[in-house]
C-alpha cells in the first residue's frame, strides 16, 4: 500500500494518491491531469477511482477530465447530485482498491455532501482518514460557504451538522489514525489551520479546539461561525463549475492560452476583446517597467487565490506577461481557479514591446528608511494605506495608518481621492504592488509603494500600536 500527499502551496491544497496491487485512487485532484496519470504510469498502476470529498469552492477539480482520460469512476458521498456521470456512494460503503478498502463516511457540515474516506489496510486495520474540508490540522471547515449558493442553508445549520459529524463519525475512530486534510495554513476554507499538513487523530483530539470532548453544540456553532470574513468572490462560481461540469479540458485551455503574440497582435487583441492584461513577473521587475494599464499579480506567491479574489469576471479574456518558459504555468494556475479564458502572452516581453514603439510605465517606490524620515517630518499630511488583512492590522500597525485590505479593494476604491498621494505597504511588498497596480490602472496616479512592507517599516523605529483605530475600514 502506498499513500502520497500531493501538496500545492499556492492554494494550500492537498490531493492524495493511494495505490495497492496495481490499482490507484486519486482524492481531490487539481485541474491538471498529467501529474496523476504520470505517477500511476511510473508505478505500473491503473487509476480506478477519483474520490471527491465535496464540491470544492476554492479550486476547480480535475476529476471530470481525469475520468475521461483514464476511465476511472468519480465517487462522491451521499446527497451529492453532480451534473455528470459519477457514483454517489452510500454512507458506510466500502470500495475495494487492490488489497485495501476505502470506507465512505458521510460527514456533512462544511457542505451537505462532505465525505471523509477511511483507508483500511491489507490486514483489515484502519490506517488513515482523508477528511477534505471537514477536519483540518488545528481547525475544521468553515460552515458558511454553501450559503453563497443556497441562501437557506445557514452557517448555523451546517455548524450543527459539522458538530454531529465530528462526534459521531470521526472522534470515535482510533487515536493512531493519520489525518490527511484537504488544506493547510493559508487556505480561506478555514480560520486557524496549522502549518502542519498531517497529524494523528489522537493528537488532534488533544489540541484542536473543535474536537474538545466536553464542548456543547451551541459552543461549537459559536466557535466555528465567529470571526468569519467574507470568502473570495470566486468561491461560489467554482462550486457551480465543480457541480455542473461541462467545463473545458485542461489541454484545450493550455493550447489556447499558451499562444505567443507579437506586440502589435497583443495590442490588437487587448483593444478588440477588452482583455485584462496581467503581469506575472516579479514585483521588482514590474515596478521598474511595465505596460501602462496592466495589473500585477506575481506568479511566485499566492497567484491563483489573488486572481480569484480580485478579478471578478471568470469569463474575462486574459492577456499576460510571463518570465520566459513559465507561460504554461501561468495558464494552468489560472485554470485551477476557473479562469479558462487566457488568450495569449506577449512574445519577447517588455523588450519586444518597447522595440515595437509602445510606451511603458513604472511604479514609484520608496525605501522604509526614507519613508520613516518623511513620515516623522510631516505625518499629519501623509496618507498611509496598510494593504494587509484586518486581522494583521489589528495585531500591530503603524500609528496613523489606515487599514485598506487588498481583499476588498473593488468595494472600497471609491473611498479614495484621485487627487491625493497614497503611500502603500503590506507585510512584505507583494500585495502593495498589486494594490498600486490596480489603483494606477483606475486613474489613481499618485501612489507610492513602500518596498519591504511592514517588515521593513517595523525596523525603522516608527511608532506602532496594537489596537484598532477609528480609521479602519472593513
Amino acid at each position: 500500500m502506498k499513500v502520497e500527499q500531493i501538496y500545492t502551496g499556492c492554494l494550500a491544497e492537498a490531493a492524495y494518491y493511494i495505490e495497492s496491487n496495481g490499482e490507484a485512487a486519486i482524492i481531490d485532484p487539481l485541474r491538471e491531469t498529467k501529474p496523476y496519470m504520470d505517477k500511476a504510469e511510473r508505478n505500473g498502476a491503473k487509476i480506478k477511482y477519483i474520490l471527491e470529498t465535496h464540491f470544492h469552492a476554492d479550486f476547480v477539480s480535475g476529476h471530470i477530465d481525469l475520468s475521461k482520460k483514464t476511465g476511472a469512476t468519480i465517487v462522491f458521498g451521499p446527497t451529492a447530485s453532480p451534473g455528470y456521470e459519477a457514483h454517489v456512494a452510500k454512507d458506510g460503503e466500502e470500495l475495494q482498491l487492490g488489497n485495501v478498502k476505502i470506507k465512505v463516511l458521510h460527514t456533512p457540515g462544511h457542505t451537505m455532501e462532505s465525505t471523509t474516506y477511511l483507508l483500511i489496510d491489507e490486514k483489515g486495520k484502519e490506517n488513515s482518514i482523508f477528511t477534505g474540508d471537514t477536519l483540518f490540522i488545528g481547525d475544521v471547515g468553515r460552515p458558511d460557504l454553501v450559503q453563497k449558493v443556497k441562501a437557506d442553508v445557514t452557517p448555523q445549520i451546517l455548524g450543527g451538522y459539522l458538530y454531529d459529524s465530528l462526534r459521531s463519525k470521526i472522534m470515535p475512530l482510533p487515536d493512531e489514525l493519520i489525518v490527511y486534510p484537504g488544506h493547510g495554513a493559508g487556505s480561506a476554507c478555514g480560520k486557524n489551520m496549522s502549518k502542519e499538513t498531517t497529524d494523528t487523530l489522537g493528537h488532534q483530539k488533544q489540541v484542536n479546539y473543535a474536537l474538545r470532548a466536553d464542548m456543547t453544540k451551541e459552543e461549537f456553532i459559536k466557535a466555528v461561525t465567529d470571526g468569519l470574513v467574507e470568502p473570495p468572490q470566486y468561491f461560489p462560481l467554482n462550486v457551480l463549475m465543480n457541480l455542473k461540469g461541462g467545463i473545458e479540458s485542461i489541454d484545450d485551455i493550455i493550447a489556447k492560452g499558451k499562444h505567443p503574440l507579437s506586440p502589435k497582435e497583443f495590442q490588437t487583441v487587448w483593444e478588440s476583446m477588452e482583455a485584462l492584461v496581467l503581469d506575472t513577473r516579479s514585483k521588482e521587475t514590474f515596478a521598474a517597467e511595465h505596460i501602462p494599464g496592466s495589473i500585477y499579480i506575481g506568479i511566485d506567491d499566492n497567484f491563483a487565490p489573488w486572481v480569484g479574489t480580485l478579478v471578478t469576471d471568470l469569463e474575462k479574456p486574459i492577456l499576460f506577461l510571463a518570465e520566459q518558459g513559465r507561460e504554461e504555468e501561468v495558464v494552468v494556475r489560472l485554470s485551477r481557479v476557473g479562469y479558462d479564458n487566457a488568450v495569449g502572452y506577449l512574445n519577447g516581453g517588455i523588450a519586444a514591446w518597447k522595440e515595437a514603439g509602445f510606451e511603458t510605465d513604472s511604479l514609484k517606490e520608496i525605501s522604509p528608511e526614507d519613508f520613516a524620515t518623511l513620515y516623522e517630518m510631516d505625518s499629519q499630511h501623509i496618507n498611509l494605506l496598510d494593504a494587509r488583512r484586518k486581522s494583521e492590522f489589528d495585531s500591530e500597525h503603524l500609528v496613523g495608518a489606515e487599514n485598506f485590505p487588498l481583499d476588498f479593494i473593488n468595494n472600497n476604491m471609491s473611498q479614495l481621492d484621485r487627487n491625493k498621494k497614497y503611500y502603500i505597504h503590506c507585510a512584505g511588498g507583494y500585495r502593495s504592488v498589486i494594490m498600486a497596480s490596480i489603483l494606477k490602472s483606475r486613474g489613481y496616479d499618485k501612489v507610492v509603494n513602500i518596498r519591504g512592507g511592514y517588515k521593513g517599516l517595523s525596523q525603522t523605529g516608527l511608532k506602532k500600536t496594537h489596537y484598532v483605530e477609528p480609521t479602519t475600514m472593513l
